[in-house]
């Protein structure tokens, strides 16, 4: 994967900052969290874990690990203040049983405060790492013995029919290069599942509108915007491959969930 640098960096934290309808537009973000939330409720946790949330954004898995029963100790971070700050206020009527702390944190490059702890987890966040294998092994050094990191980011199949519109056009398509499976399979996870949501929008337009307002829409490093004639084409080819005749455009988002887990 391309090296992001600061600059990308501060693009990315920038876009999140102002995500505009995050939460009326993050349909497969709520999804992914849900399962990913079920998933760890099934993991040996202790009765009061010591709890890590990387990438919190505005609190889908937060709050969906309140609604699976998990208690204890959390700190809950983000790279972006403002999505620290709605993600706090979400959970301020959710706080029984649990010490939540809020913090400021890099996940790939920072390190948190505290620690070890019996659970690791993020929802969506590690796509935007430089090298998200990479991150999840440095991470796992911050468990606990017998703690799990329970992580679900995009693999490379995601906006598949939007890069292959691009292609078709002969356009290179500014969509981040996502890390491929093979290199959390490499981590020898005690569990990697690979799950495609579809997700479907009334055209084009409303793809990319949806895009902006998650704070999604952020290009790789190095990517020239299209012209405004590209993206008409794009956008063509874009409406004619990925329609259903019933539910407009769809793109496909491939959630990869890596489970790593520290012996006792």
């Amino acid at each position: 994967m391309m090296p992001s640098g600061p600059d990308q960096r501060a693009r990315i934290r920038s876009a999140f900052a102002a995500a505009p309808d995050y939460d009326g537009q993050a349909r497969v973000q709520r999804e992914v969290a849900d399962r990913l939330a079920a998933r760890i409720a099934a993991l040996d946790l202790p009765a009061a874990p010591r709890v890590l949330e990387i990438g919190c954004g505005t609190g889908f898995l937060t709050g969906a690990l309140v609604d699976v029963g998990i208690c204890g100790d959390w700190l809950v971070t983000d790279i972006a203040p403002e999505m620290v700050e709605r993600c706090q206020a979400r959970m301020a009527p959710m706080q029984q049983g649990r010490s939540l702390r809020f913090a400021l944190l890099d996940g790939e490059r920072g390190a948190p405060e505290g620690g070890p702890f019996d659970l690791i987890c993020s929802s969506l966040a590690a796509q935007w790492f430089d090298d998200a294998p990479a991150a999840l092994a440095r991470m796992a050094g911050w468990l606990a013995p017998g703690g799990h990191l329970m992580v679900t980011t995009l693999g490379p199949g995601s906006f598949a029919q939007w890069r292959a519109a691009h292609e078709a056009e002969g356009i290179a398509a500014g969509t981040p290069a996502f890390a491929p499976v093979e290199g959390f399979a490499a981590l020898a996870p005690e569990a990697l599942i690979v799950e495609d949501h579809i997700e479907r929008h009334a055209d084009p337009r409303a793809f990319l509108r949806a895009l902006k307002a998650i704070g999604a829409g952020t290009s790789h490093p190095g990517h020239r915007p299209l012209s405004p004639a590209q993206l008409r084409r794009v956008m063509a080819r874009f409406a004619q491959s990925a329609r259903s005749p019933q539910t407009g455009c769809e793109v496909t988002y491939e959630a990869v969930t890596c489970h790593l887990h520290r012996a006792r």
